[in-house]
């Protein structure tokens, strides 16, 4: 069962694309603008006066503020998602992957662990002895798994050593 943390930061993260989304179409301009037209046309009627002026300014202001995080929050994803797709281009020069093609989709979650693959082929890569050898996501997510394999049993070998020791301590002892 998902956490309720998890389906909060899920369900922002579908409303702020879709708020995205639709605050950059032209039918959302379309009602700023008749907005903007409606609230000149009543001036006459309210004597341009301070409560006028106020409704404009406090409306503008308040979207303004929570698009502000909306846009920055739309940037930084596009952001690590042009990279990782840049990342791919790199590494399959060749033949290059279309794997990444709808990476925007992703959350960023998983645009992290997509990330941590890459920097773990980039290790790969500067190993190889053959600068023009191609290397693929595949093998970075191999050598992750050999590397916590390795780990793990380099932790069992140390574990076993400290037990003897310890065996070999009480063994004095007695």
């Amino acid at each position: 069962m998902e956490k309720p943390e998890n389906r909060i930061a899920l369900f922002f993260e579908k409303f702020a694309n879709k708020t995205t989304q639709l605050a950059g179409s032209s039918g959302a301009f379309t009602v700023a603008l008749l907005t903007i037209i409606i609230w000149l046309a009543t001036g006459p009627i309210f004597h341009y006066s301070d409560t006028w002026q106020l409704i404009i300014n406090t409306g503008t202001t308040i979207i303004t503020f929570l698009m502000v995080f909306l846009i920055q929050k739309s940037q930084n994803k596009d952001g690590m998602a042009m990279q990782l797709k840049l990342n791919e281009l790199i590494a399959a020069s060749q033949r290059a992957s279309n794997r990444l093609v709808d990476v925007e989709s992703l959350t960023e979650q998983e645009l992290r662990t997509l990330s941590q693959y890459y920097a773990t082929l980039a290790d790969v890569s500067s190993k190889a002895t053959n600068i023009h050898e191609s290397h693929s996501i595949e093998e970075a997510i191999d050598d992750t798994k050999e590397k916590l394999e390795f780990e793990r049993q380099e932790d069992q070998k140390k574990a076993q050593k400290e037990q003897s020791t310890v065996n070999h301590q009480n063994r004095k002892e007695s």
